[in-house]
């Protein structure tokens, strides 16, 4: 049970866990004080073991850091390094054609521009949260900027371009409805913007048409463009941590309406069925990957525990129980938590490792790559350490919202 000793404590194993390792290990070993921007390839220990820059992730970094001078203190390196990292993509992150670079040189040569647009969202997240820290209004137009190539790119057919023939087979991703969902959610409430709303309650209305089957029980990554369920291998996945994620945006929008009943209902449900999916009952963790009909998955991480996955669902756990106050929530919360926290972290160099077999094991001792960087994690403390402040209250008692 989330009793309040039970929150006080994990207020302060995330709290000390964001603010005592887990940044302070990506202050002392990221940043490029030579070229600028952020190393992202890193060993267990800390040091660098590639300087290629993934420019997502120069973005991811940039947000966490003024996302923390807005919310938790004002402290001047916290602010710098966000601005390190906004000058370096200002100066290497953009094409010619306003999209941005998926990853460069530490020189900031570019190396690779993919077809998704995962760099323009967490660009955008990290300008809109750099210009309410530092008043730079620069960095706002910048973030309504890309606001509008997202719009551009998303919304005129063929204009990204498609991962398989589309007069064979035409799809679309869970991704983007999800992702557009958190990136106009921070948009809104950093520098706002007039649209940020609609495209939420757009994004939200797909998600539930056309990515939740109720015949599965399961939230898939694929559908048809009307949201036809796709009886092929990529039609069929489930990724159970990428689902608990979705969930807990829909959650956080519900709750920022007050509690919103249809908006919290969604959110639950996606939250229950990955649940059910993703959790695994012989070794404990979230599984990577799943079919809708159980037919053997086809790719061979899927049995693998990814530190991100169980980042969203202790998220999505606490978050579920502090809107309804149900007591299951609270329990699996308890697991994933618990299981994380047995499993992934560090003791001897921080941070945490992030891909171990399916029982647990490390598989590789770095800390950071193209993929992980100082994101998932640190979001889960900061997110879930004010959660459980919510929670107590100014008397110490719990107060979930009814």
């Amino acid at each position: 049970m989330l009793t309040p000793p039970r929150l006080t404590e994990l207020s302060s194993i995330y709290r000390n866990g964001l603010l005592n390792n887990v940044i302070p290990f990506w202050l002392k070993h990221s940043i490029d004080r030579e070229q600028g921007g952020y190393f992202t390839c890193l060993d267990r220990d800390g040091s660098v073991i590639s300087t290629d820059k993934p420019m997502w992730i120069q973005g991811r970094f940039a947000w966490m850091l003024s996302t923390l001078y807005l919310t938790v203190e004002k402290r001047p390196e916290w602010l710098e390094t966000a601005r390190h990292g906004i000058e370096f993509i200002r100066r290497h992150g953009f094409d010619r054609d306003g999209r941005m670079f998926y990853s460069t040189t530490r020189e900031g040569r570019p190396l690779r521009k993919r077809r998704y647009i995962f760099a323009e969202t967490f660009g955008l997240i990290a300008f809109a949260a750099y210009a309410q820290a530092s008043g730079d209004d620069k960095a706002r137009q910048e973030a309504y900027a890309l606001f509008d190539i997202l719009d551009r790119y998303i919304n005129t057919p063929g204009l990204l371009e498609p991962k398989v023939i589309p007069e064979t087979r035409r799809s679309k991703a869970l991704v983007i409805p999800m992702i557009m969902t958190i990136t106009c959610q921070v948009l809104r409430e950093t520098v706002g913007h007039p649209r940020a709303t609609e495209w939420i309650d757009r994004c939200i209305i797909e998600i539930e048409k056309d990515f939740m089957k109720p015949e599965f029980k399961a939230a898939l990554e694929v559908a048809g463009l009307n949201g036809e369920f796709q009886d092929t291998l990529e039609g069929r996945v489930i990724c159970p941590g990428h689902a608990i994620e979705c969930a807990w945006f829909i959650l956080h929008e519900a709750k920022l309406r007050g509690n919103d009943r249809q908006l919290r209902e969604i959110g639950l449900r996606i939250l229950d069925w990955s649940w059910e999916w993703g959790w695994d009952k012989e070794y404990g963790g979230i599984l990577y990957y799943r079919d809708a009909r159980n037919l053997p998955s086809t790719e061979y991480w899927h049995d693998m525990k990814f530190w991100w996955p169980h980042n969203e669902a202790i998220v999505a756990t606490l978050l579920a129980y502090q809107l309804t106050g149900d007591e299951k929530y609270a329990r699996w919360h308890g697991m994933v938590h618990d299981w994380a926290y047995a499993h992934f972290p560090d003791p001897e160099h921080g941070e945490w490792f992030g891909y171990l077999h399916r029982d647990g094991t490390v598989s590789t001792q770095l800390k950071g790559n193209m993929w992980k960087g100082p994101f998932h994690l640190p979001r889960m403390q900061w997110y879930c350490w004010r959660l459980c402040e919510e929670m107590l209250g100014s008397e110490g008692m719990v107060q979930p919202m009814k």
